[in-house]
């Protein structure tokens, strides 16, 4: 489609292509986009509201809880639970599931969503974002915690939206990548990255170098094989994994979260942070492990798992690997 196509034109245009198609799905990506120009325009005024700084309190995961985090959170919620067409949702920042309420209909699908990735950076206007996945579900109004603990792969949707210098949904059905940015001016997302595809090789890594003396021998081995390198890659690391995953899905890359001494587990989230970008990546023909088991294979035992996570471009992912198996070997 001609750049500047609206991604509500876009969605109906993909939705025709599938005679069988109800617009379920379509009419629940558009509410989702409507929660994402919400976040949008706060993040955008955030300097000027009393919205900056921690509340004081803890998440699930023993993390203070951004301002921003809570206002993300209950904006997602209100704007998703009357739609009709989730049966519940499942929040980065809340230890149980959100069951759609008795007074709303209920659809087949499930919501899982980190409502700010990065918040803890947005005092200092560095980019944030909303990542998403949505999986089917055919017990309806019966959906347990059990119903959201599926693998990568049975993921009928993921995306995120990067709330930067513009705002920016990028998101897969399983049919290639699509990036729209946001006109303010008309308050429409529009058509600005069609079909992305990462380079098979990048020029640029991307880890927390602070966690050094924690890191496994693979890990060790890895960096210092690309420092080696006069022509090697650069160094780009902002601590925001969406705005690091962006950048390289883009410009091609790795970034890296894997296991380490103080982490055996990794510290992302499965099912909210490594699925979702794990799906574009492939969907944009790069590759996705924790270091030795591909990302969308893991059928997770519970809602908060974590997952060393290894992302972007396919060569450099299947090097970085070569090095966690040799590791192993030892």
């Amino acid at each position: 489609m001609p750049i500047g196509t609206t991604l509500t034109k876009f969605l109906l245009e993909e939705q025709r292509r599938y005679p069988d198609s109800t617009g379920n799905f379509t009419s629940l990506f558009s509410d989702l986009v409507i929660a994402g120009k919400i976040l949008s325009r706060e993040v955008n005024r955030a300097g000027l509201a009393d919205i900056l700084g921690a509340t004081g309190d803890k998440n699930t995961h023993g993390e203070e809880v951004q301002k921003l985090d809570e206002f993300a959170n209950s904006a997602i919620i209100r704007t998703m639970e009357h739609g009709g067409h989730l049966s519940a949702m499942a929040s980065e920042e809340m230890e149980d599931i959100i069951k759609v309420d008795s007074k709303y209909p209920k659809g087949n699908y499930l919501l899982l969503f980190d409502p700010l990735d990065g918040s803890s950076n947005i005092d200092v206007n560095i980019s944030v974002g909303t990542i998403f996945s949505i999986i089917k579900c055919d017990n309806g109004c019966d959906v347990s915690t059990k119903d959201f603990l599926q693998a990568g792969a049975e993921q009928v949707c993921a995306g995120y939206i990067l709330y930067g210098s513009s705002t920016m949904l990028v998101y897969t059905t399983g049919h290639g990548v699509h990036g729209f940015t946001l006109d303010p001016s008309v308050g429409e997302f529009l058509l600005s990255h069609e079909n992305i595809r990462i380079p098979e090789k990048g020029k640029i890594y991307s880890i927390n170098e602070g966690n050094s003396r924690h890191w496994l021998p693979g890990t060790s081995m890895y960096i210092e094989k690309l420092k080696a390198n006069e022509k090697g890659p650069s160094a780009r690391y902002v601590g925001s994994l969406v705005a690091d995953f962006h950048r390289n899905l883009l410009k091609g890359g790795i970034f890296l979260y894997p296991a380490d001494k103080k982490s055996k587990n990794g510290k992302l989230r499965l099912l909210y942070e490594a699925n979702p970008l794990s799906f574009i990546v492939e969907q944009a023909g790069g590759k996705s492990t924790t270091g030795d088991k591909r990302i969308l294979d893991i059928v997770p035992d519970e809602l908060h798992q974590r997952v060393p996570l290894i992302i972007g471009s396919k060569l450099d992912v299947e090097e970085a690997e070569s090095f966690w198996k040799y590791q192993e070997a030892r």
